[in-house]
């Protein structure tokens, strides 16, 4: 290599490098709103091996080209599996192009149409994308690039789209940024501002139909570079590129399930942390009980001493960690038990409220024996020692994301085989986990299967190093409606006296405010409707009361549920400040918003949401806050059953709506109850692979 040609490349080095930092520095800096149509969701995130091969493209104007990477750093932690591919041109641009967003994991295609006798690597490109759309990968494209005009469709997408048989996602993309002096006006980003990433409904082009589909295809470009050029309001969130290790391929098939479990193997330092953590761990539960969250008689189980013996015969460990995870897992438990007289259930929790939910759940069969419980033992290699050493279960099951690697490493130590069932790694959890990846590769490769209760989990999974994972449906959709006692719901039936009622259940901290100030102007409108608040911890009623009498609600005081109290009939709101009792309310209404969603302060909460198929399954209407991320996929499969409110004022607005027209309210309802109750073999699915890991089958 000449000199010349060295320096060349250092040169074309230096500006691939400060072209991609500043890209980079720019869009990570930059709060994005993303807003997709469902069928586009379903598309982005919708795991390759799926069965469902074909890919599809994504198309948005050339201009727009250095704004699109956070569409991709969205969508790749939830779905891992993916491949984009960007066709770019052969020139010298489209070169620079694709060297700088390389390192992100853009495949470029090289190539455009060829013209004047020249060949522009076109019909290699299209043999080539053709073959990846069959693979179901997605590819990239620019309908109006390399050269224009500007915001045209030309042919070759339209014929690529209609040979392919894939269909097309408009994007529009904008944030602050500027644009240069090129035939395309090129947008480029500047950081610290907010952008809107914007996914219309799929186009679909059909055989002899290109002069149509061109002005559908144009008309729906434009349409959702507008609605991202709007200003940006409402949840916002920063998108960064994941680090190559992270993204592994993986394979879809549900596998042959194992009986023994692999020896996750230990880490030495994570153990070493733990033990001399031990002492301070113990002063720990002792806070922990002096508000609340401990029982004092049974302290020392959280150590791993059981204050009764093990029953006779085979014994299985399953693993629920709070209140949500205890109710899903109540079908699982009886349709283990099923046919299984010497069966028995030792279900640990690591909360007093999943305790208690237990209890109510399964009494008769705690009452026989069948099921046990106690208190998880914290994550110490000594303590779960002794825990095994007592109950020495045939299996561990583990639910959603309770992952512990000292406890995992000491069942792979014993030959005790450990599952995961409703398997759930969050896109926050995935990052987590990549900051530690020799102990990811280590909890993970311990499991003898996961059952991931979507397509993205199991995604997840398999990149953190899982092998034996599948996709078999979401317990929460098989649950039971949450249960209500019969007397209570007909005495609050009579107390209320028909009332217009509406419920905020499971709120958090920071968004009461907003449900008061939507209480309130839906009073103006409804002079006589109750208010019905259920925070998440019941513990904070007095808290809550206080802020509805600051939100003139109420003069002095507010009925508690925890007192006693009912409301009267100039009340406008009721606290339920008790555990238990959201089977009752989703009985007393069609009109319920779930909480921790709703947090319009910047930096109040990063929410998450709680379970919409608890009020799902009892017919309710149902409308959330933005912030709703621990529940995506579940909020996505009830699709039109829920609504998103970004403020107090839409808030009250949708409950207006849902109050003056029951019918609708039913309707809606009744199409989220049917998809809530859809997968009821579920249990009994998972039930046999569990039986099988018992019996060694």
């Amino acid at each position: 290599m000449t000199v010349p040609n060295v320096i060349r490349d250092r040169i074309r080095s230096a500006i691939c490098g400060a072209l991609r930092g500043w890209l980079g520095f720019s869009l990570q800096t930059t709060r994005w709103q993303l807003e997709l149509s469902p069928e586009t969701r379903d598309l982005l995130l919708r795991e390759r091996g799926d069965g469902r091969q074909v890919g599809f493209l994504v198309a948005f104007w050339h201009e727009e080209l250095a704004l699109s990477p956070p569409l991709w750093w969205w969508t790749e932690p939830r779905n891992p599996s993916m491949r984009l591919h960007v066709l770019v041109s052969r020139n010298r641009d489209g070169q620079l192009m694709a060297d700088v967003v390389a390192p992100w994991r853009f495949l470029a295609i090289h190539g455009s149409s060829d013209s004047k006798g020249k060949n522009k690597g076109g019909a290699a490109a299209l043999r080539r994308i053709r073959t990846l759309l069959r693979e179901g990968h997605v590819v990239a494209v620019m309908p109006d690039g390399p050269k224009g005009p500007r915001r045209q469709v030309q042919q070759g997408v339209l014929a690529l789209a209609e040979r392919a048989g894939v269909p097309v996602i408009p994007l529009g993309v904008m944030c602050r940024s500027f644009c240069v002096g090129s035939w395309d006006r090129m947008a480029l980003p500047l950081p610290f501002g907010r952008g809107r990433i914007v996914c219309g409904a799929p186009v679909r082009i059909m055989r002899g139909e290109h002069e149509e589909a061109r002005k559908t295809l144009t008309a729906a470009l434009n349409a959702a570079s507008l609605a991202a050029a709007k200003p940006v309001a409402g949840h916002v969130e920063y998108l960064r590129p994941m680090p190559a290790s992270a993204v592994t391929e993986g394979v879809v098939m549900a596998p042959k399930m194992r009986g023994r479990a692999q020896n996750a193997g230990r880490s030495q330092l994570w153990a070493a942390l733990a033990t001399l953590m031990a002492p301070g761990l113990t002063v720990m539960l002792r806070v922990r009980l002096r508000r609340g969250k401990e029982i004092r008689e049974r302290l020392r189980e959280r150590m791993g001493l059981a204050p009764v013996s093990r029953p006779s015969g085979p014994l299985v460990w399953l693993h629920a960690a709070s209140v949500g995870e205890t109710v899903s897992v109540v079908p699982l438990i009886r349709a283990c038990l099923e046919g299984q007289p010497s069966l028995k259930v030792l279900v640990t929790t690591g909360t007093v409220t999943a305790a208690r939910t237990l209890d109510r759940e399964l009494s008769l069969e705690m009452t026989a024996g069948h099921v046990l419980h106690q208190f998880v033992p914290l994550d110490v290699p000594r303590w779960i020692k002794r825990f095994l050493a007592q109950w020495q279960p045939a299996c561990l099951v583990l639910t959603e994301s309770e992952f512990w690697p000292n406890m995992i490493a000491a069942c792979g130590a014993a030959g005790i085989p450990v599952a995961v069932v409703n398997g759930r790694i969050s896109p926050r959890a995935l990052a987590g986990w990549r900051r530690a990846p020799s102990v990811a590769k280590r909890v993970m490769g311990g499991l003898a299967w996961v059952a991931a209760r979507s397509q993205e989990d199991a995604a997840r999974f398999r990149a953190l190093g899982a092998s034996q994972v599948f996709c078999d449906g979401d317990l929460k959709m098989a649950a039971a409606p949450l249960t209500s006692d019969p007397a209570l719901l007909s005495r609050t039936r009579e107390v209320l006296a028909g009332r217009p009622v509406w419920v905020a259940a499971s709120t958090h901290t920071g968004e009461e405010e907003a449900v008061f100030a939507a209480a309130a102007l839906l009073r103006a409108r409804i002079p006589d409707l109750l208010t019905i608040v259920a925070p998440r911890h019941p513990d904070r009623g007095g808290d809550v009361a206080r802020l509805a009498v600051k939100a003139g609600l109420a003069n002095n005081s507010v009925p508690r549920r925890s007192g006693g109290a009912w409301p009267a009939s100039d009340d406008s709101v009721w606290i339920i400040d008790t555990l238990g009792e959201l089977g009752m309310l989703f009985r007393l209404t069609r009109v319920v918003f779930m909480g921790n969603s709703l947090f319009p302060k910047p930096g109040a909460s990063k929410g998450g949401g709680h379970n919409p198929f608890e009020p799902a399954r009892s017919g309710c209407a149902i409308a959330t806050g933005p912030q709703t991320g621990n529940f995506e996929e579940a909020f996505t499969a009830l699709g039109d059953a829920v609504t998103v409110v970004h403020t107090a004022a839409e808030l009250a607005a949708w409950a207006g709506t849902m109050l003056a027209d029951p019918a609708l309210a039913r309707a809606i309802g009744e199409a989220g109850c049917a998809v809530a109750t859809r997968d009821t073999a579920l249990p009994g699915r998972l039930a046999g692979l569990i039986q099988a890991m018992v019996y060694n089958d």
